[in-house]
Protein backbone atom coordinates (compact mmCIF):
# COMPACT_ATOMS: atom_id res chain seq x y z
CA UNK A 1 0.00 0.00 0.00
CA UNK A 2 2.96 2.39 0.62
CA UNK A 3 3.81 2.34 -3.43
CA UNK A 4 0.34 3.42 -3.81
CA UNK A 5 -0.17 6.00 -1.22
CA UNK A 6 2.98 7.50 -2.42
CA UNK A 7 2.29 7.52 -6.13
CA UNK A 8 -1.79 8.91 -5.43
CA UNK A 9 0.19 11.91 -3.49
CA UNK A 10 2.33 12.45 -6.26
CA UNK A 11 -0.27 12.20 -9.00
CA UNK A 12 -2.68 14.44 -6.89
CA UNK A 13 -1.49 17.39 -9.00
CA UNK A 14 -0.95 15.94 -12.14
CA UNK A 15 -4.76 16.72 -12.92
CA UNK A 16 -4.65 20.65 -11.82
CA UNK A 17 -1.36 20.94 -13.55
CA UNK A 18 -2.67 19.66 -16.75
CA UNK A 19 -6.11 21.55 -16.23
CA UNK A 20 -4.65 24.65 -15.70
CA UNK A 21 -1.64 25.28 -17.48
CA UNK A 22 -1.41 22.83 -20.47
CA UNK A 23 -5.39 22.18 -21.39
CA UNK A 24 -6.61 24.31 -24.95
CA UNK A 25 -3.05 25.41 -25.03
CA UNK A 26 -0.60 23.06 -25.62
CA UNK A 27 -1.43 20.63 -28.06
CA UNK A 28 -2.81 17.12 -26.44
CA UNK A 29 -0.90 15.29 -28.82
CA UNK A 30 2.55 16.58 -27.95
CA UNK A 31 2.30 16.72 -24.28
CA UNK A 32 1.28 12.90 -24.40
CA UNK A 33 4.38 12.34 -27.00
CA UNK A 34 6.84 14.60 -24.97
CA UNK A 35 5.90 12.81 -21.58
CA UNK A 36 6.16 9.30 -23.03
CA UNK A 37 9.52 10.37 -24.14
CA UNK A 38 10.59 11.46 -21.18
CA UNK A 39 9.23 8.68 -19.23
CA UNK A 40 11.07 6.25 -21.02
CA UNK A 41 14.50 8.27 -21.15
CA UNK A 42 14.46 7.39 -17.46
CA UNK A 43 14.24 4.29 -17.62
CA UNK A 44 15.82 2.82 -20.52
CA UNK A 45 19.48 3.42 -18.34
CA UNK A 46 18.45 0.41 -16.18
CA UNK A 47 16.70 -2.42 -18.82
CA UNK A 48 18.35 -5.58 -18.67
CA UNK A 49 17.59 -7.80 -21.98
CA UNK A 50 19.10 -10.75 -19.85
CA UNK A 51 15.84 -10.51 -17.51
CA UNK A 52 13.92 -10.33 -20.59
CA UNK A 53 12.30 -12.57 -22.88
CA UNK A 54 10.53 -11.93 -26.31
CA UNK A 55 7.00 -13.00 -25.32
CA UNK A 56 7.82 -10.87 -21.56
CA UNK A 57 9.03 -7.84 -23.55
CA UNK A 58 6.07 -7.67 -26.33
CA UNK A 59 3.48 -8.26 -22.91
CA UNK A 60 4.93 -5.30 -21.29
CA UNK A 61 4.98 -3.03 -24.52
CA UNK A 62 1.42 -3.85 -24.89
CA UNK A 63 0.40 -3.15 -21.39
CA UNK A 64 2.03 -0.12 -21.44
CA UNK A 65 0.49 0.98 -24.91
CA UNK A 66 -2.46 0.15 -23.16
CA UNK A 67 -1.87 2.00 -19.69
CA UNK A 68 0.02 5.24 -20.75
CA UNK A 69 -0.05 5.52 -24.58
CA UNK A 70 -3.68 4.79 -25.28
CA UNK A 71 -4.81 6.40 -21.96
CA UNK A 72 -3.08 9.21 -22.55
CA UNK A 73 -4.83 9.72 -25.85
CA UNK A 74 -8.14 9.80 -24.41
CA UNK A 75 -7.51 11.35 -21.12
CA UNK A 76 -5.46 14.94 -22.66
CA UNK A 77 -8.90 15.24 -24.75
CA UNK A 78 -11.12 14.61 -21.88
CA UNK A 79 -10.04 18.03 -20.55
CA UNK A 80 -11.15 20.24 -23.42
CA UNK A 81 -14.51 19.14 -22.68
CA UNK A 82 -14.13 19.01 -18.75
CA UNK A 83 -13.14 20.90 -16.02
CA UNK A 84 -10.55 19.15 -13.30
CA UNK A 85 -12.92 18.19 -11.07
CA UNK A 86 -15.35 16.91 -13.56
CA UNK A 87 -12.45 14.51 -15.37
CA UNK A 88 -12.15 13.53 -11.56
CA UNK A 89 -15.31 12.39 -11.28
CA UNK A 90 -15.45 10.55 -14.06
CA UNK A 91 -12.74 7.88 -13.30
CA UNK A 92 -14.77 6.86 -10.53
CA UNK A 93 -15.69 3.93 -12.61
CA UNK A 94 -12.11 2.21 -13.43
CA UNK A 95 -11.81 0.39 -9.49
CA UNK A 96 -15.06 -1.55 -11.36
CA UNK A 97 -12.92 -2.05 -14.47
CA UNK A 98 -10.17 -3.25 -12.29
CA UNK A 99 -11.83 -5.64 -10.40
CA UNK A 100 -13.55 -7.10 -14.00
CA UNK A 101 -10.51 -7.90 -15.79
CA UNK A 102 -8.92 -9.03 -12.63
CA UNK A 103 -10.97 -11.95 -12.19
CA UNK A 104 -11.44 -12.23 -16.13
CA UNK A 105 -7.88 -12.71 -16.37
CA UNK A 106 -8.01 -15.67 -13.71
CA UNK A 107 -11.27 -16.82 -15.03
CA UNK A 108 -13.28 -16.07 -12.14
CA UNK A 109 -15.75 -13.98 -10.33
CA UNK A 110 -15.19 -12.27 -7.15
CA UNK A 111 -18.15 -10.49 -5.96
CA UNK A 112 -16.68 -9.39 -2.88
CA UNK A 113 -13.89 -7.19 -4.31
CA UNK A 114 -16.43 -5.93 -6.72
CA UNK A 115 -18.14 -4.63 -3.93
CA UNK A 116 -16.17 -2.78 -2.13
CA UNK A 117 -15.28 -1.39 -5.66
CA UNK A 118 -18.67 0.32 -5.75
CA UNK A 119 -18.45 1.22 -2.48
CA UNK A 120 -15.22 3.23 -3.12
CA UNK A 121 -16.99 4.49 -6.70
CA UNK A 122 -20.36 5.48 -4.26
CA UNK A 123 -17.83 7.59 -1.97
CA UNK A 124 -16.32 9.27 -5.20
CA UNK A 125 -19.57 10.31 -6.52
CA UNK A 126 -20.43 12.10 -3.05
CA UNK A 127 -17.71 13.93 -3.48
CA UNK A 128 -18.40 15.92 -6.80
CA UNK A 129 -22.11 15.40 -7.53
CA UNK A 130 -22.97 19.18 -9.24
CA UNK A 131 -24.56 20.26 -12.51
CA UNK A 132 -21.76 19.26 -15.41
CA UNK A 133 -21.25 21.61 -18.66
CA UNK A 134 -22.91 20.08 -22.03
CA UNK A 135 -20.00 18.61 -23.31
CA UNK A 136 -20.70 15.97 -20.34
CA UNK A 137 -21.71 13.27 -22.50
CA UNK A 138 -18.73 13.49 -25.00
CA UNK A 139 -16.54 13.81 -22.11
CA UNK A 140 -17.86 11.04 -20.02
CA UNK A 141 -17.21 8.82 -22.32
CA UNK A 142 -13.61 10.18 -22.86
CA UNK A 143 -12.65 9.64 -19.51
CA UNK A 144 -14.12 5.97 -19.66
CA UNK A 145 -11.99 5.58 -22.85
CA UNK A 146 -9.01 6.52 -20.54
CA UNK A 147 -10.59 4.42 -17.25
CA UNK A 148 -10.77 1.41 -19.39
CA UNK A 149 -6.95 1.73 -20.89
CA UNK A 150 -5.52 2.17 -17.26
CA UNK A 151 -7.42 -0.59 -15.88
CA UNK A 152 -6.65 -3.15 -18.98
CA UNK A 153 -2.58 -1.73 -18.51
CA UNK A 154 -2.20 -1.82 -14.54
CA UNK A 155 -4.24 -5.67 -14.29
CA UNK A 156 -2.62 -6.59 -16.92
CA UNK A 157 1.11 -5.76 -15.42
CA UNK A 158 -0.11 -7.59 -11.98
CA UNK A 159 -1.25 -10.82 -13.80
CA UNK A 160 1.94 -10.80 -16.06
CA UNK A 161 4.44 -10.78 -12.52
CA UNK A 162 2.00 -12.74 -10.74
CA UNK A 163 2.73 -15.32 -13.54
CA UNK A 164 6.20 -15.21 -14.09
CA UNK A 165 8.38 -17.92 -12.77
CA UNK A 166 11.50 -16.53 -12.45
CA UNK A 167 12.19 -12.96 -9.59
CA UNK A 168 12.93 -10.09 -11.91
CA UNK A 169 13.66 -6.94 -10.32
CA UNK A 170 11.00 -4.93 -12.13
CA UNK A 171 12.87 -2.12 -12.71
CA UNK A 172 15.44 -3.31 -14.83
CA UNK A 173 12.35 -4.84 -17.71
CA UNK A 174 10.16 -1.90 -16.94
CA UNK A 175 11.48 0.53 -19.70
CA UNK A 176 9.53 -1.72 -22.27
CA UNK A 177 6.64 -0.67 -20.81
CA UNK A 178 7.50 3.04 -21.71
CA UNK A 179 8.73 1.65 -25.50
CA UNK A 180 5.01 0.39 -25.99
CA UNK A 181 3.61 3.21 -25.00
CA UNK A 182 5.73 5.17 -27.17
CA UNK A 183 4.55 3.29 -30.41
CA UNK A 184 1.06 4.75 -30.09
CA UNK A 185 2.14 8.12 -28.42
CA UNK A 186 4.24 8.55 -31.69
CA UNK A 187 2.37 7.67 -34.65
CA UNK A 188 -0.57 9.48 -32.75
CA UNK A 189 1.62 13.02 -32.29
CA UNK A 190 2.63 12.36 -35.98
CA UNK A 191 -1.04 11.93 -37.20
CA UNK A 192 -2.72 14.37 -35.25
CA UNK A 193 -0.64 16.95 -33.68
CA UNK A 194 -0.51 20.41 -34.32
CA UNK A 195 2.93 22.02 -34.50
CA UNK A 196 1.44 25.05 -33.98
CA UNK A 197 0.49 24.48 -30.02
CA UNK A 198 4.11 23.40 -28.42
CA UNK A 199 4.74 25.29 -25.13
CA UNK A 200 5.43 28.86 -25.70
CA UNK A 201 6.66 29.78 -21.49
CA UNK A 202 9.04 27.93 -19.49
CA UNK A 203 6.40 27.41 -17.36
CA UNK A 204 4.44 25.02 -19.42
CA UNK A 205 7.76 23.32 -20.54
CA UNK A 206 8.43 22.84 -16.74
CA UNK A 207 5.05 21.23 -16.55
CA UNK A 208 5.83 19.05 -18.84
CA UNK A 209 9.76 18.05 -17.95
CA UNK A 210 8.11 17.24 -14.10
CA UNK A 211 5.01 15.29 -15.61
CA UNK A 212 7.03 13.08 -17.92
CA UNK A 213 9.93 12.46 -16.20
CA UNK A 214 8.28 12.44 -12.15
CA UNK A 215 4.65 11.65 -12.50
CA UNK A 216 4.80 9.50 -15.56
CA UNK A 217 8.78 7.81 -15.27
CA UNK A 218 8.89 7.30 -11.44
CA UNK A 219 4.63 7.09 -11.14
CA UNK A 220 3.75 4.58 -13.18
CA UNK A 221 6.38 2.01 -12.32
CA UNK A 222 5.77 2.57 -8.36
CA UNK A 223 2.18 2.18 -8.92
CA UNK A 224 2.23 -1.05 -11.15
CA UNK A 225 4.72 -2.48 -8.86
CA UNK A 226 2.72 -1.42 -6.19
CA UNK A 227 -0.33 -2.97 -7.41
CA UNK A 228 1.33 -6.64 -7.66
CA UNK A 229 2.41 -6.24 -3.82
CA UNK A 230 -1.78 -6.10 -3.11
CA UNK A 231 -4.46 -8.26 -3.80
CA UNK A 232 -7.60 -6.69 -6.95
CA UNK A 233 -9.93 -5.41 -4.39
CA UNK A 234 -7.11 -3.13 -2.79
CA UNK A 235 -5.63 -1.80 -5.95
CA UNK A 236 -9.08 -0.70 -7.52
CA UNK A 237 -10.13 0.84 -4.14
CA UNK A 238 -6.64 3.03 -4.73
CA UNK A 239 -7.58 3.97 -7.99
CA UNK A 240 -10.37 5.96 -6.34
CA UNK A 241 -8.28 7.63 -3.59
CA UNK A 242 -7.21 9.76 -6.45
CA UNK A 243 -10.49 11.48 -6.34
CA UNK A 244 -10.19 13.40 -3.14
CA UNK A 245 -6.58 13.39 -3.45
CA UNK A 246 -7.26 15.40 -6.68
CA UNK A 247 -10.11 17.69 -5.62
CA UNK A 248 -8.05 18.56 -2.47
CA UNK A 249 -5.27 20.09 -4.38
CA UNK A 250 -6.73 21.46 -6.72
CA UNK A 251 -9.22 23.73 -3.97
CA UNK A 252 -6.54 24.39 -2.17
CA UNK A 253 -3.90 25.57 -4.89
CA UNK A 254 -6.17 26.83 -7.33
CA UNK A 255 -9.05 27.93 -5.39
CA UNK A 256 -11.75 25.83 -7.66
CA UNK A 257 -15.37 25.60 -5.68
CA UNK A 258 -15.94 22.39 -3.46
CA UNK A 259 -18.11 21.62 -0.81
CA UNK A 260 -15.69 20.63 2.02
CA UNK A 261 -18.98 18.41 3.69
CA UNK A 262 -19.23 16.22 0.34
CA UNK A 263 -15.10 15.66 0.32
CA UNK A 264 -14.65 14.62 3.60
CA UNK A 265 -17.79 12.56 3.17
CA UNK A 266 -17.02 10.71 0.03
CA UNK A 267 -12.88 10.05 1.73
CA UNK A 268 -14.64 8.59 4.51
CA UNK A 269 -16.91 6.07 2.39
CA UNK A 270 -13.14 5.41 0.43
CA UNK A 271 -11.39 4.98 3.61
CA UNK A 272 -14.10 2.74 4.86
CA UNK A 273 -14.41 0.37 1.39
CA UNK A 274 -10.65 -0.34 1.39
CA UNK A 275 -10.84 -0.86 5.29
CA UNK A 276 -13.47 -3.46 4.58
CA UNK A 277 -11.21 -4.85 2.01
CA UNK A 278 -8.51 -5.03 4.00
CA UNK A 279 -10.22 -6.58 7.35
CA UNK A 280 -13.05 -8.95 5.84
CA UNK A 281 -13.14 -9.13 1.72
CA UNK A 282 -9.29 -10.18 1.78
CA UNK A 283 -9.67 -13.32 4.08
CA UNK A 284 -13.13 -14.00 2.87
CA UNK A 285 -11.95 -14.31 -1.02
CA UNK A 286 -8.94 -16.80 0.64
CA UNK A 287 -11.10 -18.71 2.54
CA UNK A 288 -13.35 -19.24 -0.84
CA UNK A 289 -10.55 -19.84 -2.73
CA UNK A 290 -9.29 -22.39 -0.45
CA UNK A 291 -12.19 -24.17 -0.21
CA UNK A 292 -12.79 -24.44 -4.50
CA UNK A 293 -9.22 -26.01 -4.29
Amino acid sequence: MAYLSAVTLLWAFSFSLIGVYLAGQVDAWFSVVTRVALASLVFLPFLRFNNLHLKLALKLMVVGAFQLGLMYCFYYQSFLYLSVPEVLLFTVFTPVYVTLIYDLAHRRFSPWYLLTALIAVLGAVVIKFATVNPNFLLGFMIVQGANLCFAIGQTGYKVIMEREKTDIPQHTVFGMFYLGALCVALPAWLLLGNPDKLPTTDLQWGILVYLGTIASGLGYFLWNKGGTLVNAGALAIMNNALVPAGIIVNVLIWNRDAHIGTLLAGGAIIMASLWLNETWVKRKVEQSRLADA
